[in-house]
Formats: C-alpha cells, structure tokens, sequence
C-alpha cells in the first residue's frame, strides 16, 4: 500500500516566475542588479556581531518566551522609538523573524476553515499564505467599507494591516488607524499590524519615530487589547541571517501564541536574542543603515523618473512602487533587457498589476550602474 502524501493547497512560489527574465539580466555585459527582493547586502553591525559572539557559549535550550533582557529591550525600543506607553514584558514574544509569524499567525490564533483573514489590496503574499495554511479565507479589505454588510461569517477573525507597507511603502496615519481600531473592538476583531519599515521613513522631517504604531497611544488610547504589532530587524540592522522578529501587543493574546509555539518547539536561538536586544539599545547603526538607503533611494527615484515611470506612495520603507502604466510584466522585461531584475506588482495582488517593485537593497556599486542603464 502506498502512502498518498497531500501538500497544503498553496500557490506556485512567485519569485520562481522570474527565473527567464533573471537570466536575461544576468547575461547583460556589465551584469544583473538584482533590485527584485529586498535582502540587505551590507554589513550587520560591529556591535551586533559582537554581542552574537559573546553569547556563543549556549549549551542548554532556550526558552520559547524569550529572555528577560530581550522583551525589556522591546519595551524599551517601542518607548523610545515608537512613542508606546503601557507595554510589557508579558506583551512580548521573540520570534523565529516576522515571516513565520505572519505565516503562522492565524493557526495560532485557531482560525480554521470558514473563517475570514482581512488582508490589504496590494499586500505581501504571506498574508494571503498563512490564511490558506490555516485552511482559512483571506478576503481583500483596503477600506472598512469594502468589506459590505458584516454578518457572522463575513466578519474577518483576524485583520492585517501593513504601514510602511510593502510594497507600495504607504504609511498610514493616525485617524486612520483610531477608525480601524475602534471598529475591530466593536466587531471582536484582532488586527495584527506588520511595521518592519517603520524606521525608514523618508518623508520631509521625518525619521522613524513619527511612523504611527498601532499600539500608540493617539491610535488606540493606550489600551493593547486585540492588537498586536508584528515586528523585524532584518530591515533595519541587516539582521535577515539572524531571524530575529517579535510580535507585541495584547498580553492575553500573546499568551495564547505562547502556549502553541512552546509545543511546537518555535524558538529563537539565546544568541540571536542577545544580539536582538543588543541591536535594539543601539540607534547608531539604525541611523547609518537609514542614511545608506536614503542616498541609493535619492538616485534610484531620480533614474527611474527620468526613464518614465511614474512613483506612487513610496514614502517609506525599501521599495519604490513604480509603473509606466502598463502590464507590469512589460515593464519587468524591459527593465531585464538592461540588466535590472525588478518585482511585478502582480505579485502582491491584482491591485498591483500595473506597477513594479524597485528594491533599494543593492551595493552602492550596482545602485549606479541601475541608474546608469535606465
């Protein structure tokens, strides 16, 4: 008797769509520069690695919740970069970087078949992901209203929201986010709100700390309950290798995501934590990592204008949302044709089809010869 194996019913992973126009990038003379993910590709801190070192010695299993010293690193960040008040230790959990946890998410909060995932018209993929591994329905919800009359099975369990959003880097405001707010507490919705870019936020006088959270005060009257705010360091300390993220918010739902992941062994390494909260207690290098991608930004906004491309939104985060106002993958092929490998909006959604993905996570080196080419 043979076995019959069955996947998760899931799409064809995106990014494999790429591979024909990957390869004609990479046979242009002077090279590919690869703009279509966003990977760092500098450095990680001195300070960072240092303090991965000095807790190599680590012999024993850690601990699911995380350390003491790690979540009071989160506490102290989102008071001092964010303008939170009120969180604690108890309201913060490490986690494996932000990507398994947007997957993970609605498993762990026990949504099953039959229940609503509320995710953004033009969204990460993994929103969408972790609704299906949950055997869940993700359900496009950019305004309140789109959602149409609410009854018991059409009200989202869980509501994702993204600002600086990728890929389109929209920041969302603070009325906006109070109206979310108080109609997920009137509909007993938990809104999880993806902030990884909150740091890089270049619009005029900004840097970091005006990006609203959803556990600010101003947005949620300094009250935690049913939200939760999914973080990553991957972005703004080059800490993609380490996994290092954390989702803070609600102490009771905190709690409840502790409990699965403690059975299912989804734990961060104690020296990745050690690095996490040494990471967190030092603003320099998050400044010196913002400057770099300011300058390439600076440069990549002007060649692309220049090749015709109109840029929308794009006040935040790592990417330019950009279209010619035709089919994205047009435009992707075109941009292969010089040696550029960008993102096709499709990607993210049919809202995207029209646009592409400019990452500015490449070397300063192949940032100038993308601009060069266009």
């Amino acid at each position: 008797m043979t076995l019959t194996v069955r996947g998760l019913d899931l799409p064809d992973f995106p990014w494999d769509s790429l591979a024909p126009h990957k390869a004609r990038a990479v046979a242009h003379p002077g090279g590919i520069v690869d703009l279509s993910v966003g990977t760092p590709v500098d450095r990680t801190p001195e300070v960072v690695r240092r303090a991965l070192a000095e807790a190599a010695d680590a012999p024993g299993y850690p601990l699911t919740v995380g350390t003491t010293d790690v979540r009071e690193a989160v506490v102290e960040w989102f008071a001092r970069r964010r303008g939170v008040a009120g969180l604690t230790t108890d309201g913060v959990l490490p986690t494996i970087g932000s990507k398994e946890l947007v997957a993970w998410l609605p498993t762990l909060l026990g949504l099953r078949a039959g229940d609503v995932v509320g995710i953004p018209a033009v969204a990460y993929p993994t929103y969408d992901i972790g609704a299906r591994i949950a055997g869940a329905t993700s359900v496009v919800a950019q305004s309140l209203t789109s959602l149409g009359p609410l009854t018991a099975s059409t009200t989202p369990k869980l509501l994702w929201l993204n600002s600086p959003g990728n890929p389109n880097g929209q920041v969302l405001g603070v009325d906006h986010l109070r109206k979310v707010v108080d109609w997920a507490r009137e509909h007993g919705v938990v809104v999880a709100s993806d902030e990884c870019y909150a740091e890089l936020d270049w619009r005029e006088g900004q840097s970091g700390t005006a990006t609203p959270s959803i556990l600010h005060p101003d947005v949620c009257g300094g009250d935690h309950t049913s939200l939760l705010a999914v973080y990553s360091l991957s972005k703004q300390s080059n800490l993609a290798g380490y996994r290092a993220g954390f989702v803070a918010g609600d102490p009771a739902i905190v709690a409840t995501i502790l409990e699965v992941r403690k059975h299912a062994g989804m734990i961060m390494p104690t020296p990745v934590q050690h690095a996490m909260a040494v990471a967190l207690r030092d603003d320099a290098h998050v400044q010196s990592q913002r400057a770099a991608y300011a300058s390439r930004r600076e440069q990549l906004v002007a060649a692309v204008t220049r090749a015709g491309l109109r840029i929308d939104h794009s006040e935040a985060g790592l990417y330019l949302w950009a279209t010619r106002e035709e089919d994205c993958w047009t435009t992707v092929s075109e941009f292969a044709d010089r040696g550029i490998l960008v993102a096709p909006g499709a990607f993210y959604g049919a809202a995207g089809a029209r646009h592409v993905r400019i990452a500015l996570t490449a070397t300063d080196e192949r940032i100038a010869a993308a601009c060069e080419r266009l």
